[in-house]
């Protein structure tokens, strides 16, 4: 039901002068405005509520999942945690996504099949760099890129990341430290030029992904030096 109040623009509303019938109409609409409002606020109340309720269940399902997940990737799944940015859930998608870390022979290649690679445009003798080619793993760009904004703070480790690191080894723990002051200061200094903050981030995603590939080349290869297997 829609309901429209007309008067001249000289015209308050309800008219000052006016009673009954007028009047009425009008603290009716008011009313119903009001109680339409209401009704709007508490279904949009039911929907977040609803949604939470829906991720919380997709949660506990992807903690299941990596329960259950092979030795290697468990493995890299909670060392890519050390990394500031990266808890579980954007771990578990970081390596669905790639499957094993090892197929990529440099982080170069990463970084291609993430689409976070400058495109360029070449003609004759002369060639010019774009922004980004986006045509690879769209899902795998988005996990980075959302990581990077960790790192236009200072470096520290805080109670979350500390958790998180406790029963990693030295040599990864190591890796993740010299990431956040890798890409802290890159962040500032990209920033000190006057560059776009999506522009900047974007460049930060693209070197997170050669230090997750770094820590998923370690992790991999110790897993697989006992049993000898091909990393």
């Amino acid at each position: 039901m829609r309901i429209a109040q007309v008067a001249p623009l000289t015209e308050a509303v309800p008219p000052r002068l006016y009673g009954g019938t007028e009047r009425v109409v009008s603290y009716l609409t008011e009313e119903l405005v009001r109680l339409g409002q209401e009704v709007t606020l508490l279904d949009y109340v039911n929907e977040v509520d609803h949604g939470a309720a829906r991720v919380e269940r997709l949660e506990r399902a992807i903690d299941e999942a990596v329960k259950s997940a092979p030795e290697r990737m468990l493995a890299v799944i909670e060392a890519l945690q050390a990394l500031r940015g990266i808890a579980q859930i954007s771990a578990v998608t970081i390596l669905a996504e790639l499957g094993k870390v090892s197929r990529f022979p440099a982080p170069r290649q990463l970084m291609g099949y993430s689409g976070i690679v400058a495109s360029e445009h070449s003609s004759g003798e002369r060639s010019r760099r774009g922004g980004i080619t986006k045509t690879g793993n769209a899902h795998l760009r988005r996990v980075v890129i959302e990581a990077a904004w960790a790192y236009r703070h200072r470096p520290r480790v805080g109670q979350m990341l500390h958790k998180r690191q406790e029963k990693l080894s030295e040599e990864v723990r190591a890796i993740a430290w010299k990431a956040q002051h890798r890409l802290y200061a890159r962040y500032r200094k990209l920033s000190a030029r006057g560059k776009n903050k999506q522009q900047v981030i974007t460049a930060i995603g693209r070197e997170l992904l050669g230090f997750i590939w770094a820590i998923g080349m370690k992790v991999e290869a110790e897993i697989c030096a006992p049993k000898g297997c091909v990393v």
